[in-house]
């Protein structure tokens, strides 16, 4: 199975083949799920035979039931280890083609406060699962139709019939010797490459009357090996592509770092990029699913740069938009679960200029990032401190807060920019979204 062709979310789904043993390992409940079907133009064979290869993305674990079921009366954050099934119908179209319909049945385990009630259950789908695995197969589909369209006809020697519309010359047989010849050994040569078997090709025997050496022989096809090597790669690895720097990297919903996080992706994992701006790179999880992804967070394609280019020049002058007008030690101020009650540093920040332009929410960030570096060293020193709390008093303010032990693993390096800051507190939220807007380039 070739899982760079399947979305990250599909490599995840694929991943899980226990689906039937936990279907049926306890009591599940009755629940209606309606079919999602399209036609496509394709006859009933094909299609069948390009579900043949998509059959691993049929069923397969799901990292969570939000985005992927309808709510009903039971919350979907109490339902663990959700798995999906899908059932696919093909029939031939009246009007020519082919009609499609899939059923995804999907179960997970409900925990409920009474664990006697607790157990497998099946719930109703959205119809993400479906329309993700019709449109994994529209696009098996046009692969396959344009592998057909671009495999070459057999040489025969004898000709060719000639069409009504046009005069087609004969093609013969290539002979041994001929001009033909090294188109013939090119198209065996890529033939090759593309199974890996490039680099054991022998060089070629002279011919009779050849006046040229093997050594130069030999050259001149390795290098066209490896000028098709480079094709193929290029062809393998599209340009639009974004990869996962660091495992626990959050995908969110929004462009903001209280978005929610749909899931944690893992190192390497790469995404179709859809956008960008100077903080956010917008993303396709799988089908119609869309996502947000920190762009610092991220290996950007070719020619794009990891992080904004002005953002060197950006980081020096954070020191002058803000300073430190007071620090103490108190209860936290707050009622968020990770620093209720604790004792923790307290550090007010004021603008050096209250209508100075740029001390929005990315100065902002960038700011505090600098004083949990700078305060790290007195917190872990102080054994009755539970964390920091950051208070901007500007009209445009607000709080931060982190608990010790994430700023530990920030400063350990387990866990990047954008997945501290999404387990940190701010308050208000929206003061520091960062809405830059799509399509920054």
């Amino acid at each position: 199975m070739n899982w760079r062709r399947l979305s990250p979310l599909m490599r995840v789904v694929a991943r899980s083949g226990i689906f039937a043993a936990l279907l049926f390992s306890a009591p599940i409940s009755r629940a209606q799920t309606t079919p999602v079907e399209r036609t496509f133009q394709a006859p009933k064979g094909a299609v069948e035979k390009a579900l043949k290869q998509l059959q691993a993305s049929l069923s397969g674990h799901l990292p969570t039931l939000e985005g992927f079921a309808e709510a009903g009366e039971r919350p979907l954050n109490r339902y663990q280890r959700a798995f999906y099934q899908c059932t696919v119908q093909v029939s031939a179209a009246p009007a020519g083609g082919s009609v499609v319909r899939v059923n995804a049945k999907v179960t997970a385990w409900y925990a409920d406060a009474n664990a006697s009630r607790s157990g497998y259950q099946l719930v109703t789908s959205n119809g993400r699962i479906e329309n993700d695995v019709l449109d994994q197969l529209s696009e098996k589909l046009a692969s396959n139709s344009a592998g057909m369209d671009e495999r070459p006809r057999p040489a025969t020697s004898a000709p060719l019939p000639k069409s009504n519309t046009s005069d087609e010359p004969a093609i013969s047989a290539p002979v041994p010797g001929s001009g033909t010849a090294g188109a013939f050994s090119q198209s065996l040569n890529q033939g090759l490459a593309n199974k890996g078997l490039a680099a054991s090709i022998p060089p070629p025997r002279d011919q009779p009357g050849d006046t040229k050496s093997p050594q130069k022989g030999a050259t001149n096809l390795q290098s066209e090996i490896a000028s098709l090597e480079d094709v193929l790669k290029n062809q393998a690895h599209p340009r639009n592509l974004v990869a996962v720097k660091k495992s626990g990297t959050p995908v969110v919903g929004s462009p903001s770092l209280n978005g929610k996080t749909l899931f944690l992706a893992s190192a390497q994992d790469e995404f179709e990029m859809l956008d960008y701006s100077v903080d956010w790179v917008h993303v396709r999880i799988s089908g119609p699913s869309r996502a947000w992804i920190w762009r610092t967070s991220l290996e950007m394609p070719e020619g794009i740069p990891d992080v904004p280019r002005n953002g060197d020049a950006a980081a020096p002058t954070v020191a002058d938009l803000f300073r430190v007008s007071r620090e103490e030690t108190g209860q936290f101020p707050g009622d968020w679960e990770p620093l209720r009650g604790r004792n923790v540093k307290i550090i007010s920040v004021q603008k050096v200029r209250e209508n100075e332009q740029g001390g929005g929410a990315s100065a902002k960030l960038a700011f505090a990032k600098s004083l949990l570096d700078q305060t790290y060293e007195e917190l872990t020193k102080s054994p009755d401190l539970s964390g920091l709390v950051l208070i901007f008093d500007s009209a445009d303010g607000g709080m931060i807060a982190a608990t010790l032990p994430t700023i530990q693993r920030w400063r350990a390096g387990t866990l990047n920019d954008a997945a501290m800051w999404h387990q940190c507190y701010f308050d208000p939220p929206e003061t520091f979204t960062i809405t830059s807007a799509a399509g920054a380039r």
